[in-house]
């Protein structure tokens, strides 16, 4: 099995874009083309993560479409759809096509648009990958959201100012990216002000709706110096699933499907939570951050709150989470989000992370579908 570099990355500007998601797809891909210094025609596999452009646009068969918009051809194209970890699932795709030796060049973009259609209208399409007899009951994302805070909250008695802190950490971020589509500073007293979605969160708790593509090149390490003196190498990935109906956990603090793939790409890796410099998570709700930090690894159960208390998880902390701005702030293109945290962490062990920039040559990444349903954990670091 090779060693998989990413000798190149993108992401186009996050937010409410006009267009179609193919175009979008292809600002990215020809981005990431150009930063990897890669001629469309040496691409031999295209993938592209996207969870529902039939659903939100009536467009199908996409992939072809961009391999035909950028020039790719004949190369092999492939939609990887796996809700909103789909992201992260086609980072897996791309590096299991290269690791085998099935691909040498292979390029992944990541695109969904979502803010033409209303928020009740974008809101029904998320929920469809919950549970059918879950969701005829009225069970959205939102509510378990809420519920998992709320058991989260009174079971390690953390302070709801916490979350409000993942919030504004998290703005802090966003500011210092271009790209993302909020960028602007909140305080704590806004997000607690702000109007309750499903108690105890509120609107600052969640992500927005958002369109946006991002892009990753992927080759085997011996042929990455053909093409760069600096990479990133995927040291370990893993995926994992949890059960499909989340009442079905035992604790549902705890997302198994983290844990579960957080131990296998560090297994992979060679490496530890101790290990890693600096991560994106899955912050679709501010609680997740707390859940999937700990799952992780990165503190023990029910102490992720005293991280964003002590200043651990800030951008100057000892562990700095979603420099980005994460989903919170950046924004969440469903099938885009994986893919763009796999740019951050590679920006910033590229030391190209302009103002964000860490002290880093190991990052994490983790993208969760639905609930914890599935998820994505990756370990990357800087070339040897």
């Amino acid at each position: 099995m090779s060693d998989v570099a990413i000798i190149g990355a993108s992401m186009t500007q996050f937010g409410k874009r006009e267009g179609w998601v193919a175009d979008l797809l292809a600002e990215a891909g020809e981005a990431c083309l150009r930063d990897a210094g890669v001629a469309p025609s040496e691409v031999e596999h295209l993938y592209v993560s996207n969870m529902a452009s039939g659903e939100f646009e009536g467009q199908t068969g996409v992939p072809n479409r961009l391999a035909h918009d950028l020039g790719a051809l004949p190369a092999y194209t492939q939609r990887v759809d796996q809700t909103s970890s789909s992201g992260g699932a086609g980072m897996y795709a791309a590096w299991q096509s290269v690791a085998s030796g099935a691909s040498d060049m292979t390029l992944l973009v990541g695109g969904e648009k979502m803010t033409h259609r209303t928020t009740a209208e974008a809101t029904d399409v998320i929920a469809s990958l919950t549970h059918p007899v879950e969701y005829k009951h009225g069970v959205t994302l939102p509510s378990f959201a809420g519920l998992t805070a709320r058991a989260y909250l009174e079971k390690y008695d953390a302070p709801r100012e916490s979350l409000a802190k993942v919030a504004v950490k998290n703005h802090r971020n966003g500011v210092d990216n271009p790209n993302a589509q909020f960028r602007k500073e909140i305080t704590v007293e806004t997000a607690m002000e702000s109007p309750v979605i499903a108690d105890p969160l509120r609107l600052y708790d969640f992500c927005p709706i958002t369109d946006g593509s991002a892009a990753l090149m992927f080759c085997p390490v011996e042929m990455a110096e053909q093409y760069t003196d600096d990479y990133v190498t995927v040291a370990g990935i893993a995926g994992a699933t949890d059960t499909h109906v989340v009442h079905e956990r035992e604790d549902p603090t705890v997302m198994g499907g983290v844990v579960e793939s957080g131990q296998q790409a560090y297994e992979m890796a060679g490496m530890g939570p101790e290990d890693i410099d600096v991560a994106e998570l899955h912050d679709m709700f501010t609680i997740l951050e707390f859940l999937q930090s700990e799952g992780l690894g990165f503190f023990e159960p029910g102490e992720a709150w005293l991280g964003i208390e002590e200043g651990i998880t800030t951008r100057d902390g000892e562990l700095p989470i979603n420099t980005s701005g994460g989903l919170k702030s950046k924004g969440h293109p469903l099938g885009a989000s994986g893919v763009a945290q796999g740019v951050e962490i590679y920006e910033q062990l590229m030391g190209e992370a302009g103002k964000r920039q860490v002290d880093a040559e190991v990052g994490l990444t983790c993208n969760v579908g639905g609930f914890g349903n599935c998820v994505i954990t990756t370990v990357m670091e800087v070339g040897r």
